[in-house]
């Protein structure tokens, strides 16, 4: 056995044994995490195992909230390929679960769709998730590499995949510090349908056999023009009391001294145009009442989304906080200038197509390693605008407030990338179809 899985499993069994009592014995008291406790050491009720029918048995693994979107678009392309098949979606978190189901009930697969929570990547716990669930084929997303599912799947003679795949340029230097055990791993997957061309090189790297790799593009493209729609633009309007010609610059997954950097730069707009509205939404939700303090200091009127719901408090005020989730891609519709964050800030960006879909001009900062296939097809049509820094920011943000009908085209061209990238969700789910047959 590779010394380095050896150890990981080691070290991964001491964690377990360590932490799962206590774990366990929280959510007796409290009550949380009851549902997937059980689920994520690999039990399964029988109600749920029941609703599993149809054959091939497609697992496909997602994560974020962003992962079970690609994951939805990818199974609505299996469907329509082995109409008989059976899916099962499974998620990490509470949230995402949460999400999935709701997404599930929304789309075409959900008759062919069974929702579940993964197991921890502990040998008991998958070996009992794959013998419970009996998978066909474990198509992991984009870089849900574990070594004891991946590893456990294969012995057991199920096919294995990583679909639209990604190592970005900031994962691979961790990956390579435990390249033995990235080796050792990668072994076990039948096929690597990466997104771009340098994906499937980094892969490589890591130890996946060059004769198993594709490059297929990314799936995640494909449901944003599906998810355009006018009536969100609409109820955004009338949840924000925007007319027709209100200016609103959006700033969405903002991180870190972004947060600083984003008020500094509406404040320079506001004094050229002082009409502009500012809708700020933070990576992490948790961070709103910091943005509060900061609005607050710098004396700009504010209100926060989730007061919004309610008929008393309708939009007042010059500065929106964004704390929700699941909402920003819908908000970027009611936007003059868009903003994404993580990429002012070393944090690798965010995924800018979420707001160019809408035909927006968007900005984004020098870090965007984590989406470098999203910044190119913006490049190719010139729909994106990189900027180095907040004072860089704020003179584009005024140039484009100044002259609108160039805000315009560079939105169209922005739109346009996202039609010429479509079509990536049926290569991947193509890649899993021949594994099975």
């Amino acid at each position: 056995m590779n010394l380095f899985y050896f150890a990981y499993n080691f070290l991964g069994t001491g964690l377990f044994l360590t932490l799962f009592p206590p774990f366990w014995l929280y959510s007796r008291i409290t009550g949380r995490y009851r549902e997937s406790i059980h689920q994520r050491i690999g039990i399964y009720p029988d109600s749920l195992i029941s609703k599993i029918s149809g054959t091939p048995r497609i697992w496909i693994q997602a994560v974020s909230v962003g992962e079970i979107n690609v994951a939805l678009s990818i199974m609505e392309s299996l469907a329509f390929l082995m109409p008989d098949c059976a899916l099962i979606l499974s998620t990490t978190t509470e949230h995402g679960h949460a999400f999935a189901q709701r997404k599930i009930r929304q789309s075409r697969v959900r008759e062919n769709t069974t929702c579940v929570f993964a197991p921890v990547d502990f040998i008991a716990s998958t070996r009992k998730a794959l013998s419970t669930l009996k998978p066909d084929i474990l198509a992991c997303l984009e870089t849900e590499i574990w070594p004891n599912w991946l590893s456990e799947a294969h012995r057991m003679g199920i096919k294995t995949a990583l679909i639209n795949g990604r190592i970005s340029v900031r994962s691979i230097k961790g990956y390579i510090k435990i390249l033995p055990l990235m080796k050792e791993t990668l072994k076990s997957v039948d096929a690597f349908s990466m997104i771009r061309t340098s994906d499937a090189e980094r892969i490589k790297r890591m130890g996946a056999p060059g004769n198993r790799i594709e490059v297929n593009g990314n799936a995640k493209y494909d449901l944003l023009l599906k998810q355009v729609d006018g009536t969100d633009r609409e109820k955004m309007k009338r949840l924000y009391k925007l007319r027709g010609d209100s200016s609103v610059f959006m700033a969405g997954s903002i991180r870190g001294a972004e947060e600083r950097i984003i008020i500094d730069v509406y404040e320079k707009i506001v004094q050229a145009h002082p009409e502009v509205i500012l809708m700020i939404a933070p990576r992490h939700v948790e961070r709103s009442r910091h943005i509060e303090e900061m609005v607050r200091e710098r004396g700009f009127s504010y209100q926060f989304r989730t007061d919004l719901d309610k008929e008393s408090r309708p939009r007042t005020a010059s500065v929106v906080i964004i704390d929700m989730i699941g909402e920003l891609q819908s908000t970027y519709s009611i936007a003059s200038i868009v903003f994404c964050g993580g990429s002012l800030v070393p944090l690798g960006g965010q995924n800018i197509l979420e707001a160019a879909v809408w035909g927006k001009p968007v900005f984004y900062g020098p870090s965007m390693e984590d989406f470098l296939d999203a910044k190119d097809l913006l490049d190719k049509t010139g729909g994106g605008i990189q900027v180095r820094d907040g004072r860089e920011l704020a003179e584009k943000a005024l140039y484009f407030f100044d002259h609108p009908e160039e805000a315009e085209m560079i939105g169209r061209l922005a739109k346009k990338a996202v039609v010429l990238n479509q079509g990536s969700a049926r290569k991947h789910a193509m890649v899993i179809q021949r594994l099975l047959t």
